[in-house]
């Protein structure tokens, strides 16, 4: 079978929506091929294990076969495997009763001030792996 791109390949069993999205992942470094960063032009080959970042989850799969031509969800488990870890679907769970901020009834909308302090907590839960 010939070689597959690794952005196209992601495309194809539907990790990304588009391929330009698994493209600007790649090239983000937010999807490693076998522990090392990758280009989008990087050869998949069978029995890789291409892990992707996502929020606070890395997602891993191990790569069955190799297809070009985006696939229908029913076919995607001929093509690849997830072997995601327990412990990292578990950061799925945080409980949202941490985030919840304490507002008095009938206290409105939060103010624009308001606003960025619950942004800048909601980066600071979400997004502390990524830097």
């Amino acid at each position: 079978m010939e070689p597959v791109r690794l952005d196209k390949y992601l495309w194809a069993v539907r990790i990304f929506k588009t391929r330009s999205d698994a493209a600007d992942a790649i090239r983000n470094n937010r999807v490693t091929v076998n522990g090392a960063y990758a280009k989008p032009s990087r050869e998949v080959k069978i029995g890789d294990i291409v892990a992707v970042r996502r929020q606070a989850v890395t997602y891993s799969y191990k790569v069955l076969d190799l297809v070009s031509s985006r696939q229908g969800a029913k076919n995607v488990p001929q093509y690849c495997l997830d072997v995601t870890p327990p412990e990292e679907r578990a950061k799925l769970d945080v409980p949202h009763e941490t985030i919840f901020v304490f507002r008095d009834r009938g206290t409105g909308r939060p103010t624009k001030k308001e606003r960025r302090e619950l942004d800048t907590l909601m980066d600071g839960i979400f997004y502390d792996d990524e830097e």
